[in-house]
């Protein structure tokens, strides 16, 4: 089978690009051929062995050849852009459309897809599903702010829904909240799990000092705390450093992975609160990554909302426990034996769970996490659900 991918953001930066990234993967390695369309804003583009991959540049730090004279577009933010698609001025927004039409239309012409598989829907499903290829949306929650946030974006949105012939939910509410802006999708819409790279998370034996020094970190600590992910208000980043005010210590050492717009804030709050011990790293390739996730005592959802988070069954395909907020997506997920829920919004409540899994460390079998979330939720077994989808709309 031949898929063509397409993608609202590039694969490095944010949950949906590693979730295409690791279907694609998966494709490729079951034998089919795979075609990545995404926007890009460097030539340093995340490649994967035996996957085509065709960026549509965007104006960032680079002068690169025909690229967009503005930066792509986000829901929210991305760690290589702060411009949201409401941004874009009416000339702006065709100019966004006419480049992804001809990139589509030239990969259809050239690699022949059987199916299209796009992210969120928004625009680019909106172009995709106009070609008479079968085309399945997966829904990322994101793009369901945006519809709820911007008024004229909702034809695009719309039309993508009526044209496409299935639309994947990642989670429950997500589902629910498909089906809540778009009723006439019952039908269509089907849910499936969203997979991890198990190539890449794994349980292993790694060195925490060894790797801290890596980091640039000399002091040695009991404890660590891990947050990874975009520092976006939705990511609640705030909240977790007003937590860390009452459970840090010098044995207590917290670590911030990730960029984005709020960056500067962040750091500047942490020295409001006069935190010792928290430190922000910026972004880390998904091999750093997977170390840090084995030397946490335990990894932090502190959304104020999340579609589903990749992130977490990446800790705790490491092992990892988590505290996690209530979000919709976590309450039908998060069990005793993988980590503590608590309320959103609340940094008493976040700290107290911490507080608790740090202290209880014996109580959670970093090995049964690992091998319940490989069994469960590795892309390599779910990509026969994602292939039988495809078959079903031929």
């Amino acid at each position: 089978m031949r898929v063509l991918m397409i993608n609202q953001f590039p694969l490095i930066g944010g949950g949906s690009g590693f979730y295409t990234k690791n279907i694609a993967k998966s494709l490729r390695d079951s034998g089919h051929s795979v075609c990545i369309i995404i926007p890009e804003n460097t030539t340093k583009i995340e490649h994967i062995d035996g996957v085509r991959i065709e960026p549509v540049f965007f104006k960032y730090k680079e002068n690169i050849t025909s690229q967009l004279p503005f930066n792509f577009g986000c829901f929210t933010t991305h760690p290589r852009s702060n411009t949201t698609f409401n941004d874009y001025t009416e000339i702006q927004l065709q100019m966004y459309i006419k480049a992804f039409e001809e990139a589509i239309e030239n990969v259809i012409k050239d690699f022949k897809p059987d199916v299209i598989h796009s992210g969120h829907i928004w625009l680019l499903s909106n172009i995709a599903s106009k070609y008479n290829i079968p085309t399945i949306i997966t829904s990322h929650g994101t793009d369901i702010i945006g519809y709820n946030a911007w008024e004229r974006f909702h034809n695009y949105a719309e039309e993508a829904v009526d044209r496409c012939k299935k639309i994947i939910a990642i989670s429950d509410s997500n589902n629910e909240q498909i089906l809540a802006k778009f009723p006439g999708a019952n039908s269509k819409v089907t849910q499936l799990r969203m997979g991890y790279d198990q190539s890449i998370f794994e349980r292993g034996l790694y060195n925490r000092e060894e790797i801290l020094k890596e980091l640039g970190i000399e002091n040695k600590y009991k404890n660590v705390v891990l947050f990874s992910g975009r520092l976006v208000e939705v990511k609640g980043v705030d909240i977790l450093l007003k937590a860390a005010k009452i459970y840090e210590n010098k044995d207590t050492l917290t670590l911030i992975v990730g960029d984005g717009i709020l960056r500067n804030k962040l750091e500047e709050l942490s020295q409001e609160l006069e935190l010792k011990n928290v430190k922000f790293l910026g972004s880390k390739d998904q091999v750093t990554l997977n170390k840090l996730y084995n030397i946490a005592n335990v990894s932090i959802l502190s959304s104020r909302y999340e579609g589903f988070g990749l992130v977490v069954i990446e800790s705790l395909a490491c092992g990892t426990p988590l505290v996690v907020t209530d979000v919709k997506s976590m309450v039908d997920f998060i069990t005793d034996d993988l980590g503590v829920m608590v309320e959103k919004e609340n940094p008493e409540e976040l700290a107290k769970g911490i507080i608790n899994v740090l202290n209880n460390q014996d109580k959670y079998d970093r090995e049964h996490i690992s091998k319940y979330i490989r069994d469960n939720y590795s892309q390599k077994l779910l990509i026969n659900d994602v292939i039988e989808l495809y078959k079903s709309c031929l």
